[in-house]
């Protein structure tokens, strides 16, 4: 985080999954305030817009892969845009549903190759989204952006990586709803995984400074992909797969707090929010703020905010 720029980047992918609403996800996030946010707080922003994807396609039955060709039509052009913006300073993606990370994972990846530096990834996530199109009970592809960067079979059609990341520099924090499937590849592979049980009992403190510390041994780039669903429901209304049981105001902002402190993060996505189930902007508005922590704000200088 040494660079003094921020480049968004907005995706409004909404074919990830059935449930419409993510299209609007990058303009919510302007609207909130993060350009002046990050302004604030020391940052210069250049907003590039959003990427001319596909923007609608109609659902396909229950059971079989949903908007395959949209999706990969997107993972195409976040792959490119992602690569092309870190080199010039710090990505955030604007989304869009978390089918976007097939994207700018594989992008952000190809860099820190061509930089020799190992890439890192933080899932903060209720789900692990390990599936592949051919395992998906759902078809939801927004359920298999892990197993995309992984290199993981099954992902025909797909842009080829360049820079699949080893499973072991997966970290996953904030995981409640996991399939038997994704349970057993976890064990398998090496990948860090931190549930919500393992933060009531011990903080959620000493696996994210674990985690941080064996980037910093690497000398890694680290990618954040931050999900609404990361979040407790009753906080963050704005998001399609709610799980009961996630991270508190506190808990997501000492996350954001320590991951600037560490300065390691190189890249963020922001997914998931749905501004169609929101409250008067209350999760759009809250993702801002964690955004903020990530990017320098202090417990101080945090303002009051007002619902009324």
């Amino acid at each position: 985080m040494r660079t003094q720029k921020c480049i968004l980047i907005g995706a409004g992918m909404d074919c990830g999954k059935r449930r419409r609403g993510c299209i609007m996800g990058p303009d919510a996030y302007r609207t909130a305030g993060l350009i002046d946010t990050l302004g604030d707080l020391g940052w210069q922003t250049e907003d590039r817009g959003n990427l001319p994807g596909p923007t609608w396609v109609a659902d396909t039955p229950p059971g079989e892969v949903h908007a395959l060709s949209e999706t990969i039509t997107w993972t195409r052009l976040l792959s490119e845009a992602a690569q092309a913006a870190i080199g010039q300073g710090f990505p955030i993606f604007l989304g869009g549903d978390h089918a976007l990370s097939l994207g700018t994972v594989a992008g952000v990846s190809a860099h820190a190759a061509g930089q020799d530096r190992p890439l890192f990834v933080l899932w903060l996530d209720a789900h692990p989204d390990i599936n592949t199109p051919t395992t998906t009970l759902s078809g939801n592809l927004h359920g298999t952006p892990v197993a995309y960067i992984t290199g993981q079979a099954g992902f025909d059609g797909f842009p080829t990586l360049t820079a699949p990341v080893p499973p072991e520099n997966i970290c996953f924090i904030g995981l409640r709803s996991v399939d038997a499937s994704e349970r057993n590849f976890i064990a398998q592979s090496g990948m860090t995984a931190i549930d919500m049980r393992q933060i009531d009992e011990h903080g959620i403190a000493a696996p994210l400074s674990a985690f941080l510390a064996r980037v910093a041994t690497a000398g890694g780039m680290l990618h954040v992909s931050l999900d609404v669903d990361f979040l407790e429901p009753a906080i963050a209304p704005a998001v399609g797969t709610t799980v009961p049981g996630g991270a508190t105001f506190r808990e997501a902002h000492l996350v954001m707090e320590m991951l600037h402190d560490s300065g390691l993060v190189s890249s963020l996505d922001l997914v998931e929010l749905n501004p169609f189930l929101d409250d008067r902007g209350r999760t759009a508005s809250l993702m801002v703020d964690l955004t903020a922590s990530l990017f320098g704000r202090r417990v101080f200088d945090r303002p009051t905010r007002s619902h009324s």
